[in-house]
């Protein structure tokens, strides 16, 4: 099968492009040619494909660059023309589309919709439904005001970046869409990384329900290496106020005799090392980014890897990775981490933001035994095994192109 996936970047900018790499490896190692499709950036990766690139708002100059970066931002003329002589040329059975609103931009949807080419959907986030993606106003609190149709509340709550004119830009980029290349009319199929996002999307545009849709979770080609466990807990990710952080430092400023190390980089980081500076007491360490098999053995050897989220994380990579090398997790009760966490069983849900139930999980981590630590970490290879393999997510995602393919045709 030829599987041609889009997604605005071609480098590893978050956990959607990891996601993204992921999918285009593993189809391949099973036989299939992919074609990928993306914006130019600095940063890409090499690409066999990358002459059909159009330009990005990276890569644009001048004056004229920054007129054209509003006008593509609802409509990439660009990458329409580009994408149509791409698939005139390499005649793909599905595409598969990624991260795509504001980037490549639905001109792609347009596309594909007239080259009859079946196209499906993972849904990394809310765009959809949430202009802001992530169902957060400017104030930093979670909120479903926009309803799904109700745009003009993301520029009343300021939820873009606390500004007022991208809130416009991007309620004004959703109503348009929907007005003229809705989703749910331009798609044929739906995969969702959670329970929690699907539900999400139907509640807010009812009419996805019409399409064939199935929850595949996040994978990873992680392997326990029988890492020797450490007594540290970890957080790795973005240093972000909605990944909760700043909640889990204040925890540590009070464990004195606990270890925590913070992997990452991100908006807070300064702040939060002042925070660390000023407040705690030499028990937290930054090692700043990292990659590969460095945060592998780094994930493998933590005792519990600490998820503090205060958004709606939909599916975790953290969690995923963290499970594939026996590591278990400790998470917020927030989104899609409660249903890849068994309580007491893989590790342990607080209440999101809430600093005395975390502090308490923390403290029950602490005091397990070493026989019953050794179960919990085995629950959470089981767990790995049977939801997050490469295997797991082959077999659902060839089952649900195919399906989509029977259905475009009949």
């Amino acid at each position: 099968m030829k599987i041609l996936q889009l997604n605005a970047f071609h480098y590893r900018k978050g956990g959607s492009e990891a996601v993204y790499f992921n999918t285009t490896r593993l189809l391949e190692e099973h036989g299939h040619e992919v074609v990928n499709f993306a914006l130019k950036w600095p940063e890409n990766i090499e690409s066999s494909y990358s002459d059909f690139f159009p330009e990005s708002k990276g890569t644009r100059r001048g004056v004229i660059g920054k007129i054209k970066n509003i006008f593509t931002y609802y409509y990439h003329v660009e990458a329409a023309a580009n994408l149509k002589a791409l698939i005139e040329r390499e005649k793909p059975d599905i595409a598969h589309v990624h991260l795509i609103w504001g980037q490549l931009t639905p001109s792609v949807l347009r596309v594909l919709r007239a080259a009859h080419v079946p196209v499906v959907l993972t849904t990394h986030d809310y765009r959809i439904v949430c202009p802001a993606s992530v169902c957060r106003n400017g104030k930093g609190e979670v909120c479903e005001q926009c309803e799904g149709h109700k745009f003009f509340r993301c520029i009343a709550n300021n939820c873009c970046k606390g500004s007022k004119a991208l809130s416009a830009m991007m309620a004004s980029e959703q109503y348009l869409r929907n007005a003229l290349f809705n989703p749910a009319k331009m798609l044929d199929g739906i995969i969702y990384v959670s329970d929690f996002v699907r539900n999400m999307h139907e509640k807010y545009m009812p009419a996805l329900k019409k399409l064939p849709s199935v929850r595949i979770y996040n994978f990873t080609d992680h392997q326990d290496a029988g890492y020797e466990t450490k007594s540290y807990f970890l957080y790795f990710g973005r240093l972000s106020s909605e990944k909760g952080i700043k909640t889990l430092l204040s925890v540590a400023a009070h464990k004195p005799d606990v270890k925590f190390v913070v992997a990452g980089t991100g908006p807070q980081e300064s702040d939060l090392k002042s925070f660390v500076s000023h407040e705690c007491h030499g028990n937290v360490e930054f090692v700043g980014y990292k990659s590969g098999l460095e945060l592998q053995k780094l994930v493998g050897e933590a005792r519990f890897v600490v998820v503090p989220s205060e958004c709606y994380e939909n599916n975790p990579l953290s969690i995923i990775e963290s499970y594939a090398v026996g590591t278990p997790v400790i998470g917020a009760e927030i989104g899609g981490i409660p249903e890849i966490i068994e309580d007491g069983v893989t590790g342990f849900i607080f209440k999101a933001g809430d600093k005395e139930t975390l502090a308490d999980k923390i403290s029950q981590a602490c005091r397990l035994t070493p026989a019953e630590y050794n179960v919990m970490c085995n629950a959470c290879r089981k767990f790995a095994d049977r939801n997050f393999s490469p295997e797991a997510n082959y077999s659902a995602l060839m089952t649900f192109y195919d399906s989509v393919i029977k259905s475009s045709r009949s």
